[in-house]
């Protein structure tokens, strides 16, 4: 298994109808990457989708992902397309649920938003995941 020291959270910048298949589409055909962009994606409704292997390398945050499990849910951003905080209460709900499951795995990995790494000129995921969860 990989040393992770790094729980990252993130959004995918897209409406919350977006969905899971149009994101893989997205990295493999406009961004040329063979792995996905996180482990886990959460639905608007909520549910929890696993798109790749915790023992693999995701492709959330560059220069980070060997020592990183990346977590994301979908939405991110108004009709305008600036940053906000639109998780829903499922999202919230299910977010924190496979956080605190995770750190139990990875009891010393540091839970934080991609926006909190290194040289990140990003507002992902649009909240600030180091303080929300920093008890879990």
């Amino acid at each position: 298994m990989r040393e992770i020291k790094y729980i990252a959270v993130h959004c995918t910048a897209t409406p919350q109808t977006t969905t899971v298949e149009s994101i893989k589409h997205y990295w493999k055909t406009h961004l040329g990457w063979k792995m996905p962009g996180y482990h886990f994606i959460i639905k608007a409704d909520g549910e929890v989708i696993q798109l790749l292997d915790l023992k693999e390398v995701s492709n959330g945050v560059k220069g980070y992902n060997a020592q990183t499990v990346n977590v994301c849910y979908i939405g991110g951003i108004d009709r305008l397309g600036k940053p906000i905080d639109n998780r829903t209460p499922q999202q919230k709900e299910s977010l924190k649920r496979l956080l605190k499951e995770l750190k139990t795995k990875f009891k010393t990995a540091i839970i934080q938003g991609h926006r909190d790494f290194p040289n990140v000129k990003k507002a992902c995921p649009c909240f600030d995941a180091k303080n929300e969860y920093k008890n879990l």
